[in-house]
């Protein structure tokens, strides 16, 4: 049933959205990140991720994983809240259930926006992850659901975290707010 209503909110209000405008906020970066979800790519995983943008989900998530020449990951709505606590940062999704798989053919390059999954290729619900550097070991692994078309700078600055974990020490990176844009 739930992914019957991710089918109708594709073809409903939130498709004719075409991205996402993330504003940062951070101890050393400020500034915003516009993201271009690709709909005919991932149709169900734009959809979601507009759904939640648009309820506010996603305004004040931590970055909670960043890794180095690697990615930036981000998007716990349960969890990813309290930059105080980040011991469950990361574990958590949204009430909307997760997605089935969408993988495609685009690859992994600088600047493509990734869903985050547990094992399950079919578990992607609300984290997102964009790629310092290319990683096309992930490729047909992970759904790819958007590009960043401007603002890479701002990713580039955020706070890495531990070299091979990505956990952030101290105070992380937040999406102060997470607007879906045309």
């Amino acid at each position: 049933m739930l992914r019957l209503a991710a089918v109708f909110a594709c073809i409903a209000g939130p498709a004719l959205a075409g991205g996402l405008e993330i504003e940062v906020l951070g101890e050393t970066v400020t500034g915003t990140v516009q993201i271009d979800l690709l709909e005919d790519v991932a149709p169900l995983h734009s959809a979601q991720i507009l759904a939640l943008a648009e309820q506010g989900a996603y305004d004040g998530v931590v970055f909670h994983r960043v890794i180095e020449g690697f990615m930036a990951q981000t998007g716990d709505v349960r969890f990813g809240k309290n930059p105080e606590d980040m011991s469950r940062a990361g574990m958590g999704g949204s009430d909307l259930g997760n997605i089935l798989a969408e993988f495609s053919d685009v690859p992994f390059d600088r600047g493509v926006v990734g869903m985050a999954r547990s094992q399950n290729p079919n578990s992607a619900n609300s984290q997102f992850f964009i790629m310092f550097e290319p990683g096309y070991f992930l490729n047909g692994q992970y759904t790819v659901v958007g590009r960043v078309t401007s603002g890479m700078d701002v990713v580039d600055r955020l706070k890495r975290g531990h070299p091979q974990s990505g956990a952030i020490t101290g105070q992380p990176d937040v999406m102060h707010r997470v607007t879906a844009v045309d």
